[in-house]
């Protein structure tokens, strides 16, 4: 197997962690920006160690902290850009907004910067966005990679996300924008901050419950990855959800059910605006119906199409 050469950025949040261990595993040679370069290449060397007795440490996951750190001969064959603060980590100040801008835009400026001047440019370059980038929405039809977007904060930020990424692909290099959905997987994101009250039977659904939950499980968004890397007419927007989202009621029963645990306690909207404010009536009481046509249509085979068996799986 040809062993490709990576450029990732966000390598330790809650995907990339994932996704660099699999590349890896696979002996893939992986280039890691982090502001922790000891702690990270430390992390990703331990992991891989315990998982494969013949790898060679020290050889395969290189960190940089910075874009002018790397050698100008070295080239990559993927560059992906998942750097970002977490935008539901905390209440939305004007301060933790302009946080969420820059963590995004200032990276994906320095990604554009550095692929601008190096020889040989990579065969794909994969961009991260969000679902926010659809806005708020109270409809039930479905959404695909070519629904609209709004004025709302989460929408924004994906528009200019997006727009930075789109300077990259003016460069001549095949360009996906990755629109996230809720990822679960074990150990983090959204689902480790739900369980705790799901575990102890307090869980329920959030306002009215009839907002949707686009959601995916994470062996699949790693999947849609992979496929967007080795399938060349995959380009644009794909949106990273699976096939059948769910309301949030239908998600709070079925954790529930999963749990073996009740799932009847609401959290009432003026709570939710009341903990969270803004992030709360974006991110909790907002939800769009999205679905994953464009990789469903480049052929991708979803690991956990149903709700209830990914989260079996996660939890």
């Amino acid at each position: 197997m040809y062993q490709q050469r990576y450029l990732i950025t966000g390598g330790s949040g809650f995907i990339g962690t994932a996704l660099i261990k699999e590349l890896l595993i696979e002996n893939h040679d992986v280039t890691v920006l982090t502001r922790s370069e000891v702690k990270t290449a430390q992390y990703f060397e331990s992991i891989i160690a315990n998982e494969r007795e013949d790898y060679q440490s020290k050889t395969r996951v290189t960190t940089i902290n910075s874009l002018d750190n790397l050698n100008p001969e070295k080239s990559f064959d993927i560059v992906i850009n998942l750097a970002g603060q977490g935008i539901a980590d905390k209440r939305w100040s004007d301060a933790v907004k302009q946080q969420l801008i820059d963590s995004r835009i200032n990276t994906t400026k320095a990604l554009h910067e550095y692929l601008k001047d190096v020889l040989v440019k990579p065969d794909v370059f994969i961009s991260g966005s969000a679902l926010g980038y659809y806005g708020l929405t109270e409809s039930d039809e479905e959404i695909n990679e070519d629904g609209t977007t709004d004025n709302s904060f989460s929408s924004r930020l994906c528009q200019q996300w997006e727009a930075e990424a789109k300077k990259i692909e003016a460069l001549g290099i095949r360009t996906c924008y990755l629109r996230t959905g809720i990822v679960l997987g074990k150990n983090g994101g959204a689902l480790a901050k739900m369980l705790p009250p799901f575990k102890m039977g307090l869980g329920g659904p959030i306002g009215d419950g009839k907002q949707w939950m686009s959601w995916i499980h994470m062996d699949d968004i790693i999947g849609m990855i992979r496929l967007a890397i080795d399938n060349e007419s995959v380009k644009g927007a794909i949106n990273g959800t699976a096939p059948n989202p769910v309301t949030n009621k239908q998600f709070s029963k079925t954790l529930g059910k999963v749990l073996k645990r009740p799932a009847i306690f609401p959290m009432p909207a003026f709570v939710v605006k009341l903990l969270f404010g803004q992030m709360g009536e974006e991110l909790l009481l907002a939800g769009q119906r999205i679905v994953p046509n464009k990789i469903t249509q480049a052929g991708y085979e979803f690991v956990y199409p149903k709700l209830e068996d990914a989260l079996r799986d996660a939890v």
